[in-house]
């Protein structure tokens, strides 16, 4: 056993994975480059500006933008761990990625992933609390409960990436692979392996299930209590507060786990690779993006905040 494990370790160490990302494509490399270039940009300046603007505004210290501010830090780091690597490979013709450097990527898209489920179920959970129990809201949502929620998401998240490594280890791979994605991915990283990937594709699905059905659970009933309440509401303005409360979180938790879903449901055929890259794309590109965008552009509170503090840098510059 120890001869074994000895020779899988050495074969390992001397691998070399190439990164196909979008190559078949070489007349896009260049447009594909651009758009990703200014989605990062977005990406980067949003979510470092919702964080700002969160610590800077009193307004804004309160249960809902505390889960917020960590969001926007959660969206910024998973999509600098695959980004800036996706922006190089388009504009170089050498795409390798060493093994370490690549399940290094694959242990922090996990855990940034998982992170974020859990963040928006505890959002979910926050806006329950605030539409269904407002009198009680802020004695519930206490800064005790809240740091606890958002711990207890990064402590699992960080469990749960470190199983998917170890297991991921126990696969062998020799030589050189080419990888038929744009990033370390755990399906397209056991495709190219050289010994059976069973048991570490069997540990992902069920922690992956699990995340998901344990997550969406707390996400359908919190919603399902908030909209019985919200259709019990006899003034329209009451209504009309409780769903706007809802909206932002609401798309995009849709958003990402219709993603995610989606992407774990697509059967692992030569002909799905496109469909699994592209969306591979928006879960981890595009979705950091648009988190922000959707919190800012439908939230009056972001927008009042962002109105004020450009105010004030435009006095204190005249000044």
């Amino acid at each position: 056993m120890g001869d074994i494990d000895r020779t899988q370790a050495n074969q390992t160490a001397g691998v070399t994975f190439i990164l196909l990302g979008f190559s078949e494509y070489p007349d896009l490399q260049v447009p594909l480059f651009l758009v990703f270039l200014t989605f990062y940009t977005i990406t980067v300046m949003g979510n470092l500006g919702m964080i700002l603007i969160i610590r800077v505004s009193p307004k804004l210290h309160t249960p809902m933008y505390f889960f917020l501010s960590h969001l926007s830090f959660v969206d910024f780091c998973y999509s600098s761990v695959v980004t800036p690597k996706l922006l190089e490979n388009l504009m170089v013709e050498d795409r390798t990625i060493s093994f370490t450097a690549c399940v290094t990527q694959f242990f922090f898209i996990c855990f940034f992933v998982v992170t974020e489920t859990f963040l928006l179920a505890s959002m979910a959970y926050d806006r329950f609390v605030a539409v269904c129990q407002p009198l009680l809201y802020t004695v519930v949502m206490s800064p005790r409960l809240c740091s606890l929620l958002v711990a207890a998401s990064y402590a699992w998240a960080l469990v749960c990436s470190i199983i998917f490594l170890y297991f991921l280890l126990t696969v062998s791979f020799c030589g050189i692979k080419f990888i038929n994605n744009f990033v370390c991915e755990h399906a397209a990283i056991v495709a190219v392996s050289c010994s059976d990937p069973y048991l570490s594709q069997q540990v992902l699905f069920i922690l992956a299930t699990f995340n998901e059905i344990s997550s969406l659970i707390i996400v359908f009933t919190s919603y399902i209590i908030i909209f019985i309440t919200v259709t019990k509401m006899s003034s329209s303005r009451g209504l009309y507060k409780a769903l706007s409360t809802c909206a932002s979180h609401l798309t995009a938790i849709t958003i990402f786990q219709g993603t995610i879903i989606s992407l774990y449901c697509v059967p692992k055929t030569k002909s799905s690779w496109l469909l699994i890259k592209v969306t591979s794309v928006f879960y981890t590109v595009v979705i950091p993006m648009l988190n922000p965008l959707i919190y800012s552009l439908r939230n009056k509170d972001v927008k009042e905040a962002v109105s004020k503090l450009i105010n004030t840098q435009m006095f204190c510059h005249k000044i």
